[in-house]
């Protein structure tokens, strides 16, 4: 998985249309998540279409995310989320500003209202998970 630097330096010089692209590749370069994984207590709330994750801690302790859709460019968006905290400490990933590492995308230009409407979920998803395993 590229870092959010790297993806924001490539997606800074693209048109809407590319930019469309690079997120349903980013979604496409996304770990496979196991079928079994994808369950309602995985399941993120308010999304457009059906999004799952699921963490995992790794041996040392950082949280790494599973995550899937069912809408290749949510699937793009989830991965961008993922970008700023996988593999990264609870601890880090609970200080993390996730909205405001994302403000340079400018989701909210770029892509409909349907399309964006889950991300504060995904995030808050993600660092309620942090915040408890931390």
């Amino acid at each position: 998985m590229h870092s959010l630097p790297e993806i924001l330096d490539d997606y800074e010089l693209l048109d809407a249309e590319e930019r469309y692209r690079l997120l349903i590749d980013l979604g496409r370069d996304l770990e496979p998540m196991p079928e079994p994984l994808k369950t309602d207590a995985t399941k993120v709330r308010g999304c457009s279409a059906s999004v799952w994750v699921y963490p995992t801690r790794l041996d040392d302790g950082r949280l790494h995310f599973l995550a899937d859709s069912n809408a290749a460019i949510t699937k793009g968006i989830v991965a961008l989320v993922l970008s700023a905290v996988q593999d990264r400490s609870p601890a880090e990933i609970a200080a993390t500003d996730i909205t405001a590492a994302l403000e340079p995308f400018e989701l909210g230009r770029q892509l409909s209202s349907n399309r964006t409407q889950g991300i504060p979920n995904m995030i808050a998803l993600i660092q309620d998970t942090a915040q408890r395993l931390a």
